[in-house]
């Protein structure tokens, strides 16, 4: 399929059918539906009956959006390197076609900055690598230097440094068209693939995004292909007579220094590397590569291995109409989202990842809270799609793990893979919200991705998001890890989805609950926050945490909650909103600072309703906030990045989050929170209440 400009995949009968077979929301005790005309004509300086009606036109929007098979898909925005390398894979595999190339120039133009630059998320500045990679798209496209965009662009680049500054994977790319040498880019040999598990830097010791990307790699590096430039890069040098100047080592004694040596050392090794054994590693690389194709043909759901895999196996020999490398580049094709100028000419944005499973969990959490009833059509329908969609084969986790049977889901629509905690916790929280005709099927899977949950556990006490005890210290050192997080360490908002989920299956008492409840509140910051590792970013990991921990039982009188909700109400926005800058995860400054967004509003009242504070003026004002903002579609409009793929060096907005968040904000501030262990807060002692995630209890 190819995502609509919105996101939506859905169909206008959607919302029509569904209400017209079960009521769509629960009646509260006077009588009156939430959304009604008597709402609407309540005072605006009335925050629940501006919520009740915000709520109503909110589900409206949202079961309006749902794919008749069941599932929700916003668009998932990253930034204009997707589509330029798009383009540059376009062009060294020889498959460029105009109608494509005119319609990417069209939305990589549409993101320039008037200094002439890109940027890597909404509102920020400038970023060499980007601004690099944006321009050569533009010349791939036919834009010539001289344009006025073009020359202010370049102009930039050359000012901040020039192609010598931008990141590695932006001279990898250059270097396939010989803008850049191979012999300056930093050296992985594909030999690499050969480390067992317990050496230092084996593949295990990155985070799966970072190990499919690199294990292409490795053969691209080994084999070091250059086609022909289109046109020279002369322009994009600070000075083209010293394109790549020296630069001092750091000192041996550091780690820095250390491996500055070392890549060195694999310089000298690629030229004098035994022929014989580089072949095996390349072969056991490609197998590897193969191996973990998608039936959809990617890899792991995102784009940017896919595009590495799809360089690598044709340096190898693979015909473009090989079956691999066929259903390679069909799948690259669907991650595409396909919109219209006000003219009419077509613009084409490349999705890095696309998130369903992700946004049908949440929605289904939001719409739930929000007082749909849980037999609702479209709750079903729902939980249907996320049923068809668990894991039942192990995949890279089990190197790890290679006793733990599998389980859970993944992100995206076809990863079978790679799995991930965050999505398995926040999918069963979902599944237990619906009233679903087949109870024992979602038990059975709700006990199989329990088992797995418990079982990925790192050592500590925590969860990370893919692997466990992914916490290697070397990866993030390596000359040629400079684009971001490539290890894949617990983390406080994913540990908080687990131990919600935990508690919600009547499991807080568990051994490993404990440990990770403890393992949060040794993570609280100073000021009261937790940090947010997959989403932006202390609003989001303290949005995530209080309710956890409320939900297994911390009193919300205890003092780490006490703590948050001061935090959280100091940083509230002066128009009652919440909002947090991307650039708090590289100055302390803008933590809990920024223009308030739905989103993160919605985060934050999470935290405060979970800590007790409906009535408190703080609350008050961020439900107005999101009534007065609210579209009369029922929607919220969020242009800036809330999401993150690694903090700061990759951003994400995902379209969704603007509804679903304020949504369940929302709804917990009419309905109250949602249950604990199988009942609604205020009635939580009852015995049988308590329902098992599996076995070990």
């Amino acid at each position: 399929m190819t995502a609509t400009t919105d996101g939506s995949g859905g169909s206008a009968g959607t919302r029509a059918d569904a209400a017209s077979e079960t009521p769509l929301l629960d009646v509260p005790a006077n009588g009156t539906a939430a959304g009604s005309t008597l709402a609407e004509e309540t005072s605006a300086s009335d925050p629940p009956a501006l919520a009740r009606r915000a709520v109503q036109r909110s589900v409206d929007h949202l079961l309006g959006r749902q794919d008749p098979e069941g599932w929700w898909k916003g668009d998932l925005e990253t930034n204009v390197t997707m589509d330029a390398e798009d383009l540059m894979l376009r062009q060294f595999l020889g498959i460029q076609d105009q109608s494509t190339t005119e319609a990417a120039a069209r939305f990589i133009r549409g993101q320039q900055r008037a200094d002439g630059t890109w940027a890597t998320f909404y509102g920020g500045s400038g970023e060499v690598s980007a601004t690099i990679e944006a321009y050569v798209a533009l010349r791939l496209a036919g834009d010539r230097p001289d344009d006025p965009h073009m020359a202010r662009a370049a102009a930039w680049v050359r000012e901040s440094g020039g192609i010598a500054a931008s990141r590695v994977f932006t001279r990898i790319w250059l270097a396939l068209f010989g803008w850049w040498k191979w012999e300056d880019l930093p050296v992985v040999p594909p030999e690499l693939i050969f480390l067992p598990k317990w050496f230092p830097l084996n593949i295990y010791d990155f985070g799966c995004w970072a190990r499919q990307t690199i294990v292409p790699l490795t053969i691209v590096s080994a084999r070091r292909p250059v086609r022909p430039a289109p046109f020279p890069l002369d322009e994009l040098h600070a000075d083209p007579t010293a394109t790549n100047p020296p630069r001092p080592l750091a000192s041996a004694t550091t780690w820095e220094g250390l491996f500055q040596r070392a890549d060195k050392a694999l310089h000298q090794y690629h030229k004098v590397a035994p022929r014989a054994l580089r072949e095996v590693a390349i072969k056991t690389a490609s197998r590897w590569i193969v191996e973990r194709q998608e039936n959809d043909g990617c890899w792991g759901g995102i784009q940017p291995p896919a595009v590495y895999s799809i360089i690598a196996l044709h340096l190898l020999g693979y015909d473009l109409d090989h079956p691999v490398m066929r259903a390679g580049l069909e799948s690259l094709d669907r991650f595409t989202v396909w919109s219209a100028t006000e003219t009419g000419a077509p613009v084409r944005m490349v999705e890095a990842c696309q998130s369903p499973v992700w946004d049908t969990c949440l929605a289904t959490i939001a719409l739930a809270d929000a007082g749909v009833a849980p037999d609702h059509p479209a709750l079903v329908r729902a939980a249907d799609w996320m049923l068809g969609e668990e894991i039942d084969r192990s995949g890279d986790w089990a190197v790890r793990r290679p006793r733990l049977a599998p389980g859970g889901w993944a992100f995206e629509f076809h990863n079978d893979t790679y799995p991930d905690i965050d999505d398995t916790a926040e999918v069963i929280l979902a599944l237990r919200r619906v009233r679903h005709p087949e109870p024992a099927r979602v038990d059975g899977a709700v006990a199989r991705a329990g088992r797995w949950t418990l079982g990925m556990q790192s050592k500590e006490g925590a969860w990370g998001a893919f692997d466990a005890d992914n916490t290697s210290k070397f990866p993030n050192r390596l000359p040629f890890c400079d684009f971001g997080e490539v290890v894949d360490p617990p983390s406080s908002d994913v540990t908080a989805h687990v131990v919600e989920m935990l508690a919600y299956e009547g499991r807080a008492h568990h051994p490993s609950a404990r440990r990770g409840i403890d393992w949060l509140l040794a993570e609280q910051e100073e000021c009261g926050a937790w940090f947010g590792r997959w989403g932006v970013n202390y609003l989001y990991g303290t949005g995530s945490v209080v309710p956890a921990l409320v939900a297994a039982g911390i009193p919300a009188a205890h003092p780490a909650v006490r703590r948050a909700v001061r935090w959280l109400t100091s940083v509230q926005n002066p128009d009652g909103g919440w909002g947090e800058d991307l650039r708090s995860y590289r100055d302390k400054g803008w933590v809990g600072q920024g223009t308030s967004t739905a989103s993160q509003t919605g985060w934050a009242l999470m935290a405060l309703l979970a800590a007790g504070e409906r009535e408190s003026a703080a609350v008050r004002r961020g439900v107005t906030w999101l009534a007065q903002t609210q579209r009369a579609d029922g929607g919220w409009d969020e242009p800036y990045f809330t999401g993150t793929g690694f903090p700061w060096d990759f951003s994400i907005n995902y379209h969704l989050y603007r509804q679903v968040f304020p949504l369940t904000a929302l709804g917990r501030y009419v309905h109250g929170e949602p249950p604990v262990g199988g009942v609604r807060a205020g009635d939580r002692e009852r015995p049988d209440a308590r329902v098992r995630v599996g076995k070990g209890s």
